[in-house]
């Protein structure tokens, strides 16, 4: 029975669990099944998504865990949250253009949801507009630096608990949905 086709190197279903690389098989499925062969996972992104992929990518750089669109209660969607590894709450909201901030009045109801918040813009915003108590993170499709942080309001035990349980529910679910295209979200 050949392999795929795609690399001499790749294992075929039941083939021995490591590759001469080194590296190993996950349950049966070559990592060349799980990666190479899987419909791409980031079809055209819209600016904000563009923004929030590189806040994802330095925030990962600073040993944060990240998800995107996550919703902390009723009426509220966060852009960009992210798990510090002390346990610490950030959340990032994407502004791609003037009028991408000002159409939405709702982030002040994300401040009770993280322990600091920032917004993430592109080098053309005019950063004039965003509140300055607030953290100020420059971004594109590829990376980020934060240029200002926002301050610290550290989160009750009770509400990190919450906040934490859906950030994990979310994360999981996410990874399910990616695994298995037929699976829907329960929230």
């Amino acid at each position: 029975m050949p392999g795929c086709g795609h690399q001499a190197d790749c294992l075929r279903m039941g083939d021995a669990s490591s590759r001469a690389d080194g590296t190993r098989r996950m349950h049966g499925l070559d990592m060349c099944s799980l990666y190479v062969h899987s419909p791409p996972m980031l079809p055209d992104l819209m600016p904000g998504q563009l923004l929030a992929r590189g806040v994802c990518r330095h925030l990962l750089d600073h040993g944060f865990a990240t998800v995107e669109e996550l919703v902390p209660c009723a009426g509220l969607r966060v852009d960009v949250m992210a798990l510090g590894p002390k346990g610490e709450i950030w959340i990032v909201e994407c502004k791609s253009s003037r009028t991408d901030y000002i159409s939405d009045r709702k982030w002040q109801g994300y401040l009770e949801w993280a322990d600091r918040f920032f917004w993430a813009v592109d080098t053309e915003f005019p950063i004039h507009l965003l509140p300055p108590e607030t953290g100020l993170i420059m971004a594109d499709g590829y990376g980020a630096e934060i240029l200002r942080m926002g301050p610290a309001t550290p989160l009750a035990g009770a509400r990190r608990k919450v906040i934490t349980q859906k950030f994990a529910r979310h994360a999981a679910l996410r990874l399910q949905g990616l695994r298995d295209p037929g699976v829907t979200s329960v929230a």
